[in-house]
């Protein structure tokens, strides 16, 4: 049977999420995360050598439409719901600073 979780690996798991967790959530996690690895290692006991391995549950699959060249929106229709606009240009908050000096 595989090992159960203790609030030490619940804080550990928390701390790399960023997560502040009071006590109480502490333990009340500490219980819920045991109970899904339980029910995991008691999934782990069912027969699946005939299972066929999927990625969904349903026949899905991609639709594509055909590659068409079209005439793109323009400047006045592309930028006419921008919050702010520089010209024919969006305008964006500087985010990086200039390093070049």
């Amino acid at each position: 049977m595989a090992q159960k979780i203790d609030r030490q690996q619940v804080r550990k798991v928390a701390k790399l999420a960023r997560l502040d967790l009071t006590e109480a959530e502490i333990e009340e996690f500490t219980g819920q995360l045991g109970a899904v690895l339980e029910y995991v290692e008691k999934m782990n006991e069912l027969d699946t050598a005939a299972v066929e391995p999927l990625a969904h549950c349903l026949p899905i699959h991609n639709v594509f439409r055909a590659d068409e060249v079209r005439e793109s929106l323009g400047t006045e229709k592309t930028l006419a719901n921008a919050p702010q606009r520089d010209g024919p240009f969006f305008k964006v908050p500087k985010i990086l600073e200039d390093s070049s000096s």
